[in-house]
């Protein structure tokens, strides 16, 4: 029998142990792969009725006086995905004001590499499926996932500098901007001026509260909930209200806001969306997915297009001198880099979820954004520790 203060030690060393592993970058990464298997084998088991269902039921709020999002998926998706944007926002006006976008130089390398990462895919993908019914994916294959790709690059631990990481994470903010912007201008419908109307006014005020430097965040939080409303009834997308709002926050609000929101979007948004997006009943016949020309545009706009676009780019601007690469980082590690950002998850994921409105479309699209994404991860790890054990048997030759 273990003595009442050993079970105190055991119980304060496995809290610990939760702790240390909830503060590990790859936990991230770990946890929305688990979330994702587990989802896919809920919807695909006998009685997986159920829990499709579950993300599908219809909700009444408000008794039906206000117009919300009418189901669970959709509350995810417009809700929850919000506050992931908010906290996207808050990181990009950080790196524009203090961070390593704030100089030319230092953003022109990660801007450019972004710019291509984007341009490139969504070109690979119009190619494939330009003139079909499909056509309106092409942003599908733009996005690079922060938490997934950081996730697997964090993996190889101090065999890559701190500089690769600090480039993807540019790259990747800058990457979601242009997500953001995609959904604004490209996969809204239906706008309603009076609300956007109305959304601008509370803009103009947030805004105001900032110049004149009020520092009740309880203020910004209130308006910004009326913001969503209004955002989501104008028929732009929700999630639109979460940059907005992280736009008009004090910096140093901002900072301490981003910390308090950096744990439940990792560990709790970030899984119910993958969980959400993945309860995917799979064809029987998984040749539909593969076989369609939807499936080859988004796997050649992530596996190829990304690394392409992104190398690229980012090769072009500093052999012009229009930007300047960390001497710590050597471009072979920029390509494994580049081919790691083709994991595009969970803004892809969204994306189809906008893109196509019959379920048979978001189902090969979400099945292909599942599988390009691994075949990145995969291709992006192996080449990056091919290429530090490279560097290691190189610098013991030059020892000897």
């Amino acid at each position: 029998m273990i003595p009442y203060s050993d079970k105190k030690d055991s119980s304060n060393s496995i809290l610990w142990s939760i702790r240390q592993l909830f503060k590990d970058s790859r936990m991230v990464g770990v946890l929305l792969l688990f979330c994702t298997s587990i989802s896919l084998l809920l919807s695909n088991v006998s009685g997986g009725a159920t829990y499709l269902s579950f993300w599908n039921k219809d909700l009444e709020i408000a008794g039906g006086m206000l117009y919300l999002p009418h189901s669970t998926l959709h509350w995810v998706n417009d809700g929850l995905m919000a506050i992931f944007f908010f906290l996207v926002g808050l990181e990009i006006k950080r790196e524009l004001l203090i961070g390593d976008l704030t100089s030319f130089k230092k953003s022109m390398l990660p801007i450019a590499g972004a710019i291509g990462g984007m341009v490139v895919p969504a070109l690979f993908y119009t190619v494939w499926c330009g003139s079909s019914v499909y056509s309106h994916g092409w942003g599908i294959p733009m996005a690079t996932d922060i938490a997934f790709s950081l996730g697997i690059l964090s993996l190889l631990g101090n065999r890559v500098p701190a500089s690769l990481r600090i480039l993807l994470t540019a790259l990747a903010i800058i990457d979601d901007l242009g997500g953001i912007l995609t959904i604004a201008l490209f996969y809204t419908h239906d706008i309603r001026l009076n609300y956007l109307l109305y959304a601008g006014m509370v803009t103009s005020i947030l805004v105001l509260l900032n110049i004149f430097n009020v520092r009740k965040l309880v203020l910004y939080f209130l308006l910004g909930i009326l913001l969503w409303y209004l955002v989501f009834n104008s028929g732009v997308h929700a999630t639109i209200a979460g940059v907005l709002l992280a736009f008009c926050l004090p910096l140093d609000k901002g900072e301490k806001v981003e910390h308090w929101f950096h744990k439940p979007v990792n560990f709790l948004i970030l899984p119910v969306f993958a969980l959400a997006n993945t309860a995917i009943e799979l064809p029987e016949k998984m040749s539909f997915v593969f076989q369609s020309n939807l499936h080859h545009g988004i796997t050649m706009g992530l596996v190829l297009g990304k690394p392409i676009g992104i190398f690229g780019c980012c090769l072009l601007v500093v052999k012009t001198g229009i930007a300047q690469k960390s001497e710590n980082v050597s471009w072979m590690q920029i390509l494994g880099m580049s081919i790691l950002a083709g994991v595009g998850f969970t803004i892809s994921i969204f994306i189809s979820t906008l893109a196509f409105a019959d379920i048979a479309g978001q189902t090969i699209a979400k099945v292909s954004v599942m599988t390009a994404s691994l075949i990145a991860a995969v291709l992006g790890l192996l080449f990056l520790l091919w290429q530090t054990n490279t560097l290691n048997s190189n610098k013991s030759i030059v020892r000897k």
